[in-house]
């Protein structure tokens, strides 16, 4: 049994510990919190301890897996792609984690060998107190590992820098080559914020374009080239991504790559009920006309796309617009209609067969 002053002194010495951990703790979010590098004198006052400490716990900070880095000038950062964080999750919130994980891992066409190792760590992370689950999202992490190609894609690498960048808050020099330009152009760009689409697998980039120096979007699949600058940005007080991106209307700024509106009707009260229960596009609006018809709205980046999704629902579907949208639909029915002969009289001479037309359009 300890005396009264075994437990004081211990007591003393377990509050020393817990406040030099505390001050551990207060430089490494000091480091994260700061874009440019400090020196420890300047870390001294923010932390209200003597610079000879800061020296000594510097030093004791080295010898840790935190990434502590030292400029040229001998000022310290965080190398913040080489920082590790500590998350914890409950078993709901590591299961909102595993359905995005499956999610990825059967649509993503583009594998990312950073996602495979997320998914890695955190299913091995769960393994001991939820074997299952950890077990599933260990499994995932290996199906979406033999999807990698050998060396790192073109995407990849392009949004690691673009993360790099924005994690940063400095500039980057990017050649993109909008839908329709015959070659790329070359500008600055400042990332405010990465942001993926379900449609077409895409992700964009939505910042300072200089110039014009107006904020746009940028897609990742038509950046050609990223090169990461050393010049800061600040992101502007108002620039809110949640607001911006809410109806997804307004998120289309440049008109080399402005979308195209496209107007769908549905009829079928079958298809009616399943296009009204699913949020298919960001950008989708729907209501029903005089006549009951669920009418579809959206702004699409890529026809060619969606062109897949239209014709899957069939004589259900009637393209409204874009025009040519529409005269592409009608122009593959007829050819359609000429390979299964629909376009010759049937035997009776009254037109085409119609229980036939209907069995493959859906009438």
């Amino acid at each position: 049994m300890l005396c009264s002053g075994h437990r004081h002194a211990r007591g003393i010495a377990m509050n020393r510990t817990f406040a030099r951990s505390e001050r551990y703790l207060q430089i490494e979010k000091l480091l994260l919190a700061t874009k440019v590098p400090l020196s420890q004198a300047e870390i001294a006052r923010r932390c209200g301890v003597s610079p000879a400490t800061i020296s000594r716990m510097v030093q004791s900070l080295a010898d840790t897996d935190l990434p502590l880095r030292v400029d040229e000038h001998g000022w310290l950062y965080l190398e913040r792609t080489a920082y590790i964080s500590t998350l914890r999750l409950r078993l709901h919130e590591a299961m909102s984690l595993f359905l995005a994980g499956r999610l990825l891992a059967r649509y993503s066409d583009r594998p990312n060998a950073h996602t495979v190792e997320a998914l890695e760590k955190l299913g091995l992370s769960l393994q001991g107190v939820m074997p299952h689950l950890g077990g599933h999202m260990v499994a995932t992490a290996a199906a979406l590992r033999q999807r990698l190609p050998r060396q790192a894609s073109e995407h990849q690498r392009a949004l690691e820098k673009l993360t790099e960048a924005w994690a940063n808050g400095v500039k980057v020099q990017i050649w993109y080559r909008p839908l329709h330009a015959a070659r790329a152009y070359q500008h600055t760009f400042a990332p405010y914020f990465l942001e993926p689409s379900a449609i077409g697998h895409s992700t964009y980039v939505i910042g300072m374009a200089e110039p014009p120096g107006k904020l746009r979007t940028r897609k990742l699949e038509r950046i050609e080239r990223v090169l990461v600058t050393d010049e800061p940005f600040d992101l502007p007080a108002d620039f809110d991504p949640q607001a911006l991106l809410a109806g997804a209307w307004g998120i289309w700024f440049d008109e080399g790559d402005k979308p195209t509106a496209v107007t769908l009707r549905f009829a079928d009260p079958m298809a009616v009920r399943r296009v009204e229960e699913t949020i298919w596009h960001p950008s989708e609006r729907k209501e029903r006309d005089a006549a009951g018809r669920l009418i579809w709205r959206a702004e699409v980046d890529e026809l060619q796309e969606m062109l897949p999704w239209i014709r899957g629902w069939g004589a259900a579907c009637e393209v409204i617009e874009p025009r040519g949208l529409r005269e592409q639909q009608i122009g593959e029915l007829r050819r359609q209609m000429r390979m299964y002969g629909l376009d010759r009289p049937a035997a009776d001479g009254d037109g085409p067969d119609l229980d036939l037309l209907g069995s493959l359009f859906g009438g």
